[in-house]
């Protein structure tokens, strides 16, 4: 009798330290531990203030899972330092990070940085010695004068990776994930992600019944938060649209402000839905997140709030999950094209737009996930703001 087949090796779940400090860029920073988190590694946010929640550009507000003290006689298999100018120079200024870092290095272990970080901090410490790496373009002539200044959207050096901004971060982060996993793991953490087979190229956008986003003033958006969205969907929507000047109020659906995301990721609301509710909105932006979208979905203030949206024709979107379990059953989508995340697009009655990765349907956007996040924000920024301002944001972006 042939013997069983032996079982699957399991994969080694491998220690990351993600740094966050006041001034740290969000998406950089979350992008980073989502990432890394669905590969299935072990990811330590910590924080080198003295309390655990950070306020991060553009007013955004992350809950660490230690103070940086309490983790640093620990071994990692990878130190990954995010961006944000003020934020960069603040883990440049801590001893305890530069120590680990350095100690890092001497031993051959992973470590990285993105955005200002690679100049403001590795730089700084000298851990860029004799190695090609980029940054953010305006930090450039700032790497030291010992690197090779190269502009990749991400450059993988023996032990050490760097990269340009936000929108380099998907890359960066599945950068990190072949050196620690492989690169069968990389792409299939990016099939999950829906990522472009093509960065930095192009919004990707399909519209029909083409309608003029205008407003009389600064745009005033909503973005609810619940227990379980997607931490990368959300914060990269309310970075970007914060960036291009709009004015979004992050709304927790909870009862409580603080939130725990899909990936683990502590995020901080601004409000309460309760609170938020007595606003009004031009444009009220749905994250996704499976387990998220089905407690917006069981929101009745939120249900009334998007009803009262549609019914005044004002503007709405929704995306990953959030399509096909929010705006689909509650009548949403009723005679409209839209997108979702893919295992969920059977449950939309009209599939015929679901491959496209923005739909723009009159006054309602959708798409994809994940990876279509950053498109989906810029897309929104094209129409309410125009093409001026959503080319100033792409750039500032390292989008394009």
């Amino acid at each position: 009798m042939a013997s069983p087949p032996a079982p699957a090796p399991k994969t080694v779940a491998r220690k990351v330290l993600v740094p966050i400090a006041d001034g740290t860029e969000a998406t950089e920073a979350v992008v980073t531990i989502d990432v890394l988190r669905r590969a299935g590694a072990e990811v330590t946010v910590a924080s080198v203030e003295k309390r655990l929640t950070v306020e991060c550009c553009w007013g955004i507000k992350l809950v660490a899972d230690a103070l940086l003290d309490d983790v640093a006689a620990s071994s990692f298999d990878l130190i990954s330092l995010p961006g944000g100018i003020t934020g960069s120079a603040t883990l440049r200024d801590c001893g305890v990070l530069e120590s680990m870092v350095k100690k890092q290095s001497e031993k051959g272990g992973l470590y990285a940085a993105i955005c200002a970080a690679p100049a403001v901090a590795l730089g700084s410490w000298g851990l860029l010695k004799g190695l090609k790496a980029t940054c953010y373009p305006s930090f450039m002539d700032k790497l030291p004068s010992d690197a090779t200044a190269v502009e990749s959207r991400v450059e993988v050096e023996g032990q050490v990776v760097t990269s340009r901004g936000p929108a380099t971060t998907m890359e960066y982060s599945l950068a990190l994930v072949e050196k620690l996993y492989g690169k069968d793991k990389a792409d299939e953490v990016a099939g999950q992600l829906v990522m472009h087979p093509h960065q930095g190229a192009e919004i990707v956008m399909t519209e029909l019944n083409s309608t003029t986003w205008k407003f009389d003033s600064t745009p005033q958006i909503l973005v609810p938060i619940a227990n379980g969205s997607e931490e990368m969907e959300a914060i990269i929507i309310v970075d970007i649209l914060r960036w291009a000047e709009a004015n979004v109020i992050v709304a927790s659906v909870e009862d409580k402000l603080e939130i725990t995301a899909s990936r683990k990721v502590k995020l901080v609301a601004d409000m309460l839905l309760d609170e938020a509710i007595k606003l009004k909105y031009d444009l009220i932006l749905l994250p996704g997140g499976l387990t998220g979208a089905q407690t917006f979905s069981s929101s009745e203030k939120l249900i009334n709030l998007l009803r009262e949206q549609e019914v005044s024709s004002k503007f709405y979107g929704a995306i990953c999950a959030s399509p096909a379990i929010v705006l689909e059953p509650h009548g949403f989508l009723k005679g409209k094209k839209a997108t979702a995340y893919p295992s969920l697009c059977d449950k939309l009655s009209d599939q015929s737009y679901c491959d496209n990765r923005v739909v723009v349907d009159g006054n309602v956007i959708t798409s994809r996930g994940p990876g279509t996040s950053m498109e989906f924000a810029l897309a929104i920024v094209q129409k309410i703001l125009g093409y001026q301002k959503f080319v100033e944001v792409a750039k500032g972006l390292v989008f394009m």
